[in-house]
Formats: C-alpha cells, structure tokens, sequence
C-alpha cells in the first residue's frame, strides 16, 4: 500500500475470523458486474487519445491521480473505449483499456463495500495496471455501520446492533490485508465510508470520535487510510484531531449531505493531512435513484456543477502532496467528463 512516504507495506496479520452470514466475499452475478476479475479472451480496447490530450495529461503533475467510480459503463465508449462494449465485459476485461487514457490514473473499486473481496482478485486488477496507477479501495460496510439498516438484503441482521462496527482486528483481517497483499504498491488508501445514520447509535459526535481514533490507531501501519463522513454533524474538531493523530485523511466529498468541498477543505486540509482525498458524488437537490435515472448512459455532461469543479482544482493545483480525486456519474451525468475538463482546469492553475 502507498504510505505517506510512498513505500509499500504488507503486514502481517492473524488469521481471519468467521464472518456472519453478510458479509462472506461476493460472489454472486450482482456484485461481478462491478469488477470480478475473470480470465476472458476479448481485449477491450481503449479509446484513441488526441494529441491534446497527452500534452494535458504531460502537464497534469503525477502525484494528482483522478478517476472514477469504477469502470464497466458502456455508455463511455468513445471517451474510454474504442467502440460499445456489454457491461459484463468491460466489468471483466475493461480495466486494462481504462488504465490507458493517461488523465484516469486512479480508479474506486466499490464492490469492496458490499462484502470482501480475496487477494487474487486484488492481484488482478494490480495486473491490469500500469505501475504508476492507484486504487481507492472502500472498505466493508462491516467497518462503519454501528446498526444493520431496515433493508431486505440484510435479512435476518435489519435493525440490529454490529458487532464489527469499528473492529480494528476484522478490518485488519478482511480489508487491508487482501487490498495490501493483491495490489502492493498500486494502492492508493482504504476508504472507509460512514453512510448516513442515527449519530446517538454512534454514541455522538465526541464518543465517535474517541472510538474512530482508536480504530485508526490499531490497524496495520503502512497503509494509507481516508474517512468520509455522511452525517454533516460529526464533522467536527475532534474528528479531524482524531484524524491527523491516527496519521489517516478526511475524504472531502461533494454529497448533499455534506458541506460543499470549499467547506470541508478549509477545515481538514490546515491539519496538514498526508494526502488530500476527494470523492465527487451527488449534486444538491438529487438522491443516487433520481441521478441515475437522470444521466444514463453516463455519456455527456448535463448537469454542470462548475462550483464544486472550481473549488476541487484549486485544492488539487495547490496540493503539494498525493492527491486522489475519485468521481461518480452521478456528479454532472458522465464521469470520465468530469474527470477531462477538470484536469483541464488544475492546468490552467498551476
């Protein structure tokens, strides 16, 4: 995994427990579509870069790394791929052409969020890459969520407590351990999300807190860790203390529940952070449902956010240090989009 001097680390850890029911590594055709990596014959092939491109892509400095979430959208032919290709297949054979075009140098994985994934296929996508790419990996909702939400895939577990929520040794076990051992020095960070939730089952701002630090501080050195939040309220000082004494990141993240990226920057990046890590995700006023119905195929920019771009290049341009900007259809219509006039933004900046 990257660290904050940029050196891999692979830690060795215990033998991994026996999980609930929930949480035992996807293998159904749903959770595959996002990326199981299979042996397949039929290249993908990526799209031709315009000379334009490249000479943005040579000005790009190299410790900014923009991507998207995820890849397997057939609606980015042309802007990603030569030509229409099937969902499954580009889930399956697609990273190798995405991790071609030179200004998508870091890619989400997302799948890692419903449920573990094994080293080998973390060796994949690691395979698929060139050396200079990285990977944001998001750890297991075990992770971050203190009670099963009221949903049917939860089955019998909905409403009830987790006992893995913020377990240092089962995300030590399930998490860092396959994504450091399969992707070596092409990660980038673990990102452990905290989806929206009633604050008082986190035990309140000041208790979560307290127990995010002691989580931090317990997991395996070397890798690089990134929190994003989704309850506005917990962002508070002794969040972003608990950060910056754990050695771990504030994901910034563009969501309508959160303050806007200008917001969030001011108060995570004065504590000198060891990366500056952006998710775009959601403008205001849309739910994931509404936004998706909206833009697919995800093939053009119709909703422009020029705000939340604004203020994201000028944190990449003034960065001076590794800088991850992840960003999902959902944001203006097409990721890839988003990701190119970006980057041409952060070099008219710099």
């Amino acid at each position: 995994m990257e660290t904050r001097d940029g050196l891999a680390s692979l830690p060795a850890l215990g033998q991994a427990r026996m999980l609930p029911l929930m949480a035992r590594r996807p293998r159904d055709d749903q959770l595959d579509l996002f990326g199981s990596p299979r042996p397949h014959s039929d290249e993908v092939r990526p799209v031709r870069i315009e000379a334009e491109v490249a000479a943005q892509a040579a000005r790009l400095p190299a410790d900014v790394r923009l991507g998207t979430s995820s890849w397997s959208f057939p609606g980015w032919a042309g802007l990603v791929y030569d030509g229409v290709v099937a969902q499954a297949r580009l889930a399956r054979a697609g990273l190798a052409a995405y991790a071609q075009h030179p200004l998508l140098r870091a890619v989400g994985i997302d799948r890692t969020y419903y449920g573990p994934i094994e080293t080998e296929d973390f060796a994949a996508y690691a395979a698929a890459v060139p050396v200079h790419f990285r990977f944001l990996v998001k750890a297991h909702e075990l992770c971050t969520v203190a009670r099963f939400p009221q949903h049917a895939r939860y089955g019998a577990q909905r409403g009830e407590a987790n006992a893995f929520f913020l377990d240092p040794a089962y995300a030590a076990d399930e998490v860092v351990a396959p994504a450091a051992a399969g992707l070596g020095e092409k990660a980038g960070l673990v990102l452990f999300q905290f989806p929206p939730q009633d604050t008082a089952a986190l035990g309140g701002p000041d208790r979560f807190a307290e127990r995010l630090y002691r989580f931090l501080a317990r997991l395996p050195r070397g890798p690089l860790y990134a929190v994003e939040l989704r309850n506005a309220e917990l962002l508070r000082p002794r969040y972003l203390d608990a950060l910056a004494d754990a050695g771990a990141c504030h994901c910034i993240n563009a969501h309508p529940t959160m303050p806007d990226v200008a917001a969030q920057a001011e108060l995570a990046l004065r504590r000198s952070p060891p990366a500056v890590v952006i998710r775009w995700m959601l403008q205001r006023g849309f739910r994931y449902d509404d936004a998706r119905e909206r833009y697919a195929p995800f093939d053009r920019i119709i909703d422009e956010d020029g705000a939340t771009r604004e203020a994201i290049a000028r944190e990449c341009a003034a960065a001076r240090r590794p800088t991850y900007v992840i960003i999902n259809n959902k944001a203006e219509g097409s990721a890839p989009l988003s990701v190119f006039r970006l980057a041409a933004r952060i070099v008219e900046l710099i």
